[in-house]
């Protein structure tokens, strides 16, 4: 489905769900925001998706949305997204792999461990995404945006 949906009506049920009611009037519980690019492109378009994984509404540009709809959609989406932002890479282990990095993020200091060179991903512009070896995915959305020592440690690895 797509289009524009302003008058999209998104409430929560008793038990906390998402549930969007259609023009035809049928309620679907249970459903999920899923954002279209939500590393390079956050901000833009979103899927509303029944628990069955079918698109029932294109949202082209949530913040278009009134205010409780933003929000709504907002809460939902930071229970289901985790990908901590490294703002400082503070120490490396060793320039092989694997190493031990000490970072901070957006939502604290934190350690990971990179396997391998091939798990720093280039992204558009100068964004890097890197996975440990727990598979949780950290986010560089700028390198140039990084402090000089940082950004000397990320170029001994790409």
């Amino acid at each position: 489905m797509s289009g524009m949906a302003i008058d999209l009506e998104l409430t929560r049920n008793e038990l906390g769900q998402l549930v969007y009611t259609a023009r035809d009037g049928m309620r679907h519980e249970g459903v999920v925001p899923v954002r279209a690019f939500p590393i390079t492109a956050p901000q833009s378009g979103l899927a509303i998706v029944s628990t069955e994984g079918e698109e029932l509404v294109w949202i082209e540009d949530p913040e278009a949305l009134p205010q409780r709809l933003r929000v709504l959609l907002e809460e939902e989406l930071a229970t289901r997204d985790f990908t901590p932002r490294i703002t400082c890479i503070k120490e490396v282990s060793s320039f092989a792999t694997p190493s031990t990095w000490l970072v901070e993020t957006d939502r604290g200091g934190t350690t990971l461990v990179l396997k391998g060179e091939e798990d720093i991903r280039r992204l558009s512009g100068a964004g890097l995404l890197i996975a440990d070896k727990h598979g949780i995915h950290y986010l560089i959305r700028d390198m140039k945006a990084l402090d000089k020592k940082s950004r000397r440690f990320l170029d001994r690895f790409l």
